[in-house]
């Protein structure tokens, strides 16, 4: 056997050195991963458990008692209350008109005059023929007071006087015939000028001067807008709610943070065979006549008042429908759900039992009682038991 040479001796020592050097480093790394494991690991659960307790922000507001409206709502057209069409009775050109969109007339004001030129003519033949038959009648009535005298002295014949009494009845008949003539004539050269019926607005003139005007088709119209109406249908079960004298309030486009009141002034007695739907008529009044026939209007007709009853905002509300079978018939349920903030700052998931529904409010029949802490906003973050935070209370009751 060879003895060891101090080289070998020397790489032995280095050989065992580089055994012991990498087997304490993997103990030292083992060591600090899990103590590093260890640290995130409880840094990890005490955040969660930050976060669990600062729980969800919500608004809340007390529940409440209050009066809730009961309405109908409709959408519709609003016309004039009073809309009149103006026609000629003449066929002729308009020579002239006196009016204008938007002038207020009275009644008998001039509107337009319409050319005239045979009816004129007719006039002047209607008097000229009265003349002539007047003038007959008094040659003919000096004749026959005569023959009355002498037909007193039985100087005359039965058979003369006779004659000269006919003539004298079918002269004046020519007379009133004349006249009656005259009158009409006359009263076609009145025509000729147009004047308004009624008191009120020109809603519209349809024709300019020079166009041709025919019985057939309106000259102008005139609107009186004091008050102004909306005509709305009504389905088959609705109409049963509604009654004359009923109050209405409408909205239109125009002046969106404003409400005009009315009332219901006609229900027809008949439905459409067609669409089923009765028409009613709701009467507004239009001071400064701001509302203007052709806008539109949305109509709430109330039906009744819920007084003294626990009141719930709509849009707070988690609405769910679902389908149920009854008698063979599918229905769709709507279910309304509301959260309350209970003493330990959790939310409640409540289920209402809702006496009436519109779009503003729910009245609320059970579910919820007075004075209960509501959820007004954040409600749709929330699940039954969580944690919520009131930022305007602190998180504290």
């Amino acid at each position: 056997m060879r003895p060891l040479t101090r080289d070998a001796v020397r790489w032995g020592e280095d050989k065992n050195a580089g055994i012991k050097e990498p087997t304490m480093l993997r103990r030292m790394t083992l060591v600090t991963g899990a103590a590093l494991v260890l640290i995130l690991g409880l840094g990890c659960d005490r955040t969660k458990q930050d976060v669990a307790e600062v729980g969800v922000p919500v608004e809340v507001q007390p529940v409440a008692t209050g009066t809730v409206r009961q309405y109908l709502h409709f959408n519709g057209d609003i016309k004039a209350a009073l809309d009149v069409k103006v026609y000629s009775k003449v066929s002729d050109r308009i020579e002239a008109y006196f009016v204008d969109d938007g002038d207020v007339v009275g009644k008998g004001d001039r509107i337009a005059k319409i050319a005239a030129t045979t009816i004129e003519q007719a006039v002047r033949q209607a008097e000229a023929g009265l003349a002539a038959a007047k003038a007959q009648e008094a040659n003919l009535k000096s004749e026959y007071e005569r023959a009355v005298r002498l037909q007193g002295e039985d100087a005359m014949s039965r058979q003369q006087f006779d004659a000269i009494r006919t003539q004298y009845e079918a002269v004046t008949a020519q007379v009133n015939q004349a006249e009656a003539a005259l009158i009409m004539a006359k009263s076609q050269y009145k025509d000729a000028t147009i004047t308004a019926p009624i008191a009120g607005v020109i809603g519209k003139r349809y024709f300019e001067a020079g166009d041709m005007a025919t019985p057939a088709a309106p000259i102008v119209s005139v609107v009186q807008m004091d008050e102004v109406k909306i005509e709305v249908d009504v389905t088959e079960s609705d109409l049963s709610r509604l009654a004359v004298d009923q109050p209405a309030t409408v909205k239109v486009r125009a002046f969106p943070d404003e409400v005009f009141a009315g009332r219901v002034v006609r229900i027809s007695p008949i439905l459409d065979p067609v669409t089923r739907m009765a028409t009613v008529e709701v009467l507004v009044s239009n001071e400064g006549h701001r509302l203007k026939p052709g806008m539109y209007g949305e109509v709430d007709i109330t039906t009744g008042l819920i007084e003294d009853v626990l009141v719930v905002p709509r849009h707070v509300a988690i609405e769910r429908t679902s389908l149920q079978s009854a008698g063979g018939n599918n229905q769709v349920i709507k279910n309304y759900f509301v959260f309350i903030v209970d003493d330990s700052l959790r939310a409640r998931q409540r289920q209402i039992e809702p006496h009436y529904v519109n779009h503003q409010v729910i009245a609320v029949k059970d579910g919820v009682r007075s004075g209960e802490r509501l959820v007004i906003s954040g409600q749709n973050n929330l699940r039954d038991g969580m944690p919520v935070f009131i930022p305007d209370s602190g998180g504290t009751n």
